[in-house]
């Protein structure tokens, strides 16, 4: 392995990578400088990821100037803040999904400000959010499209929540939407404060617009800093330089995934803003999963935690903040980036763009998205086929398609066995997918750690339905290396959805079996486990970790 140690003079950032193959490193590197790659994204230049994607490239590219675009819409922010702020109202939901929650989560704790998060169709879940405080409480509803399902449900449950109490939704609710979406039009009719956000900004690179922004100003975070931070690191981003950070962490991505390591483990290196993994996860794995090809982000528990440590060969490792990694990878290729979040949101977007153009395809379409929600949609509309249950284990109920599961297969055990032997040992990876309420829940995520030591192989933990909009288009899309395993449950109590012909738990089930049939019918194979209470969920925390 060998490693090269990248410090701006101005102390903007550290970058240290490890490779096994340098000169394929430093030719990547190299052709990146030749061919201006900084300088070209810089001027919104559609033709650097090749004639197919160009279409799609010239409207997606707004992203690169935002540190100084956005910056009208501060003074905006902070006034809206002091007037709500004046009125008492302290506590912000956040109804979003994607690139619309994920970077407000990490910017408002890496400012230790409070800001409740609701990407979620789980009923126990919104409903906590409904019923905490909503005397104080001014809700954030955000929509690229204007027509996320899972939004739109959480606003309609907010109105109701709010005229019921007897509060006018119009001064609670704050919209951040595209101009001319739907919900742009719907808002403004209804007298709502609606901020448009740039239209020439995918979801996903959406940190350091109205979508990042309005509701991490309004939780208290010093937004102004956080653009200075991307200002101050642009100028290294965007030169055609060796020494550029964004083509070296691009090009190490793109050159380990073309000598066949494909995943890319991400672990907090003692930084100030420890969430920056799951937002990276989404603009990574939505950006690259694609045409059979990309890289999977694997985010782990920490530098000692199993696929960081120990680590596969198919794994590039990868840190942030001021620690490097404690162990060599197993691959030979390994990265640390120490910067401020500012920094650190323009840097990934930059590489991602990067790692696009080198493995060879679009980082900013989407393709394989559109076919869970329609599979949801249908279900929810009375179509498709029924899922029918492989058998039931006690009070577990059991679902797989048919053609990978052993016939016999009588318990939940054998069911989770049967899964994991079909797990490819040089490149297979694990995705469980956990549709129930990621607070009350949260256990559940240990089992990521414990089938990681279990199968020695990478395996990745996702809230339903927010991963849908993050690793579910590698997952569908990507190489098909993956096997699934879903958790569903029962909510202590269901929710109606107001004017709507289903409730938050019939969506929520739509969306599950609704994305396990599209990964059935791609051939992946996919296990549901379906718990009826808590103590059933705890047994199957103890099941699954059972030979770690």
């Amino acid at each position: 392995m060998s490693a090269s140690n990248t410090v701006s003079e101005a102390g903007l950032f550290e970058l240290f990578v490890g490779y096994r193959d340098e000169k394929a490193f430093a030719d990547t590197v190299s052709t990146l400088v030749d061919e201006k790659f900084a300088s070209r994204l810089a001027k919104h230049d559609a033709t650097l990821w090749g004639d197919e994607a160009e279409a799609e490239s010239a409207k997606r590219l707004a992203w690169v100037d935002l540190h100084s675009t956005s910056r009208p819409l501060v003074d905006e922010i902070y006034e809206l803040r002091a007037n709500l702020t004046g009125q008492g109202l302290t506590r912000v939901v956040l109804c979003g999904m994607g690139g619309s929650s994920l970077a407000p989560e990490v910017i408002c704790a890496a400012n230790g400000v409070d800001l409740v998060v609701l990407d979620s169709s789980d009923p126990d879940f919104v409903r906590a959010a409904l019923e905490d405080h909503l005397d104080r409480t001014v809700v954030v509803v955000s929509s690229k499209s204007g027509g996320t399902v899972e939004t739109d449900s959480q606003r309609r449950a907010f109105e109701k929540a709010f005229t019921d109490a007897g509060i006018d939704p119009k001064s609670r609710i704050v919209v951040v939407t595209d101009p001319s979406s739907p919900l742009d039009g719907s808002a403004t009719e209804a007298g709502y404060r609606v901020f448009r956000a740039d239209p020439d900004v995918g979801g996903r690179y959406s940190a350091l617009t109205a979508f990042g922004l309005v509701p991490s100003g309004l939780a208290g975070a010093d937004i102004t800093r956080l653009l200075d931070e991307a200002a101050a690191m642009s100028a290294a981003l965007y030169a055609d330089s060796p020494d550029n950070p964004g083509l070296r962490l691009g090009a190490l991505l793109g050159a380990a995934n073309l000598a066949g390591v494909d995943k890319l483990v991400l672990a907090d290196g003692g930084s100030s803003y420890s969430g920056l993994g799951d937002w990276a996860e989404q603009l990574v794995a939505e950006s690259t999963g694609k045409d059979g090809k990309g890289i999977l982000p694997v985010v782990v528990e920490g530098k000692d935690a199993p696929n960081f440590s120990p680590s596969t060969d198919d794994e590039v490792l990868a840190t942030y903040g001021p620690d490097g990694p404690s162990v060599v990878p197993s691959s030979g290729w390994g990265v640390t980036v120490d910067a401020t979040l500012g920094g650190q949101l323009l840097l990934w977007e930059v590489a991602t763009a990067v790692a696009g153009r080198v493995i060879g395809i679009n980082p900013f379409d989407q393709p394989d998205v559109e076919s869970a929600k329609a599979a949801a949609r249908e279900m929810l509309e009375g179509g498709g086929d029924q899922p029918r249950p492989m058998f039931v284990d006690g009070t577990t109920t059991v679902y797989a398609s048919e053609d990978w599961l052993p016939k016999g297969t009588a318990t939940v055990a054998e069911a989770v066995a049967a899964l994991l032997d079909n797990l490819d040992d040089e490149h297979g990876y694990l995705a469980v997918q956990a549709y129930l309420d990621r607070h009350r829940d949260a256990a559940l995520a240990e089992v990521r750690p414990a089938l990681a030591r279990r199968t020695g192989r990478p395996v990745t933990f996702g809230w339903g339905p927010r991963f849908l909009h993050s690793t579910g288009q590698y997952h569908k899309g990507g190489p098909d290396t993956g096997v699934y395993l879903q958790v569903t449950g029962q909510p202590q109590a269901d929710l109606a959805v107001p004017d709507r012909p289903f409730t938050f738990h019939e969506f929520l089930t739509a969306q599950a079996v609704g994305d396990g049939q599209v990964l059935a019918d791609k051939g992946r194979p996919m296990l549901r486990l379906h718990v009826a209470d808590a103590g059933d969920l705890a047994a199957l925390v103890t099941l699954l970790g059972q030979g770690a």
